[in-house]
């Protein structure tokens, strides 16, 4: 068989973490045999699962106590209680509610910025006028989050499945949206990307992150499927045993789920949380199957299998298919 990938093992890029609040000074370790270290550059996004709290994003590029909220337009907060370290094989966390509330369970999505695993992070500074912003993937980018840390400001979402015309808030149920504005209508290159005049992408003076990602063969993908309002969904190939998956239906009114391969920890995976709610976490019946080379829709549920819908989604890999010994990995 033949060899599907260079990264044998995700979880030096990408880990999940689970935990239970303190109230006090919390230090996490990745349970993974692998250290993914952080404090050399990458991003912690942490959501409350029992409580409604907002969900918070931090990045060494603004560093730590620097806060984002993917569920609303609030500016960058500053916060010297919420993650208070980014470690070599974890993070530490302070008091704060929204990341460690006392008996409170939490998780905390963790990407390791890396060229290898088709990661950057970019703060550029605004100017009003339409330019090109370098990355360093020296690949094209399939997905970019990019967001004013000024308030009053949505997240806006460059998806490859909706093309450099059209555009999406992260921080809302709503469909996709058409503008030049925002990306200029250029598509990224392996070395730059585009943005256009519209404030939400480049306010004169304002800071701006943006978080680029491409496809990795093994570790990530971004794509489409479309859904047919059956419990026998679509099969959606990864090529690879997915740990985390965000999906969006792109055609109506519809929440960003996430799905992850901890939080259920068996098929069918059910556990959702919301990037553009701050509701605490909600189980249904038969969402959908990890398996070792994608994820299988188990269910009718517009959210994620409205009929004829588009559906764009971004996926990270827990285990390659076929590593580069050519060993498959099994579904879990």
């Amino acid at each position: 068989m033949a060899a599907y990938t260079t990264i044998d093992d995700p979880t030096a890029f990408f880990q999940i973490e689970l935990y239970t609040g303190t109230g006090s000074s919390n230090a996490r370790t990745f349970d993974s045999d692998t250290n993914l270290d952080l404090s050399s550059g990458g991003v912690v996004w942490i959501k409350s699962r029992s409580d409604t709290e907002y969900h918070r994003l931090y990045d060494t590029v603004r560093g730590v106590h620097k806060e984002i909220y993917t569920n609303a337009s609030l500016a960058e907060g500053t916060n010297t209680n919420s993650l208070t370290a980014f470690g070599s094989d974890g993070f530490t966390v302070g008091s704060e509610t929204g990341v460690n509330a006392n008996t409170e369970t939490h998780v905390a999505w963790c990407w390791k910025e890396s060229a290898t695993a088709g990661f950057d992070i970019v703060s550029y500074t605004g100017n009003s006028t339409n330019r090109t912003i370098s990355h360093n993937l020296s690949a094209v980018p399939k997905m970019m989050i990019v967001r004013n840390l000024q308030g009053g400001y949505n997240w806006i979402v460059y998806h490859v499945g909706n093309g450099a015309t059209k555009y999406m808030y992260l921080d809302t149920d709503a469909s996709v949206y058409t503008g030049s504005g925002y990306f200029n209508d250029t598509a990224p290159t392996s070395s730059v990307f585009t943005v256009g005049t519209d404030a939400q992408v480049n306010t004169t003076s304002a800071t701006i992150m943006a978080y680029v990602f491409a496809d990795v063969q093994g570790f990530s993908k971004f794509g489409t499927y479309k859904g047919n309002a059956n419990a026998d969904g679509p099969f959606v190939y990864t090529g690879f045993r997915p740990a985390r998956i965000m999906l969006k239906d792109t055609q109506d009114a519809s929440t960003w789920m996430i799905m992850d391969n901890k939080r259920s920890g068996y098929n069918p995976t059910n556990n959702r949380l919301y990037a553009n709610t701050q509701g605490s976490e909600e189980s249904a019946v038969d969402r959908f199957d990890i398996l070792s080379n994608g994820f299988k829709i188990r269910t009718s549920d517009a959210d994620t299998n409205c009929s004829s819908c588009n559906f764009i989604y971004a996926a990270f890999a827990e285990a390659p298919f076929v590593n580069s010994n050519g060993v498959p990995c099994n579904a879990r």
